[in-house]
Formats: structure tokens, C-alpha cells, sequence
């Protein structure tokens, strides 16, 4: 054990190359409150998880982001709703594991900016 472990995730940055037309996607169609923005850079709060949307600074971090899962409870009203707002799914809402009575369902998305996101909900069956 790690004499200085690692406590939570504190933040999660995602690289985007037009800030103006990313900040409403995450704001007004995901419903993420923004915390601030700068020209380059816009701060989300999920729940306690600070979300980072950036301008990349070098072309080191200019590629797409990794899959954040946002909890939602329930998946197929979520899916609905932002269908008929616009948002691009990449599927439908479906089951992806069983555990006991709980099913797992996700259905992934893209942002503006081409980065994939899901939506995951714990239905009990």
C-alpha cells in the first residue's frame, strides 16, 4: 500500500478545438453547471468531479478524449431527451452486464467536438 494513495478523481480534462460551440453542449444539453470559463478553457462540476474542457496547448494533448460515463437514472427518458434535442448517439440504450437483479445499460454519444461520452444507469430488474 502506497504510503500517499491516490483519494479521488479530482478532475477530468477534455480536449476540445471550439471552445464557444463546446461549452453549450455540456452546459444547456447535459445540464452540467459551469463552474467558470476562460477564452481557452471551461470548468463543469458533475457532482463533485470538476470536468475541464481545453483548448489544447501543444498538439501533444489535440487528440479525442477518453470515455467519460455519466450516471444517469434513467437511460432511455435521457436518451429521449437529448435526441430530440440534437444529440448525436452512436446507439440505443441496451444491457451490457446482469449482476444479480441489477442490469447494466449504457448508449454512447458525441460531444461537438467528436469525443464519445455515455450515459449508464443500474436498473434493477
Amino acid at each position: 500500500m502506497s504510503s500517499n494513495p491516490i483519494q479521488k478523481i479530482g478532475q477530468i480534462g477534455v480536449p476540445v478545438q471550439n471552445i464557444e460551440r463546446a461549452i453549450p453542449f455540456y452546459e444547456d444539453l447535459l445540464g452540467l453547471p459551469l463552474l467558470f470559463n476562460t477564452e481557452t478553457m471551461a470548468f463543469f462540476d458533475c457532482d463533485g468531479v470538476r470536468l475541464l474542457l481545453s483548448l489544447p496547448e501543444k498538439e501533444l494533448f489535440a487528440h479525442s478524449s477518453s470515455v467519460i460515463y455519466f450516471q444517469v437514472e434513467d437511460i432511455k427518458a435521457k436518451f429521449e431527451e437529448l435526441l430530440t434535442k440534437g444529440v448525436s448517439f452512436v446507439d440505443e440504450p441496451h444491457v451490457v452486464a446482469k449482476m444479480g437483479t441489477t442490469e447494466t445499460w449504457m448508449t454512447f454519444f458525441r460531444d461537438p467536438e467528436d469525443n464519445i461520452h455515455a450515459f449508464i444507469s443500474e436498473i434493477q430488474a
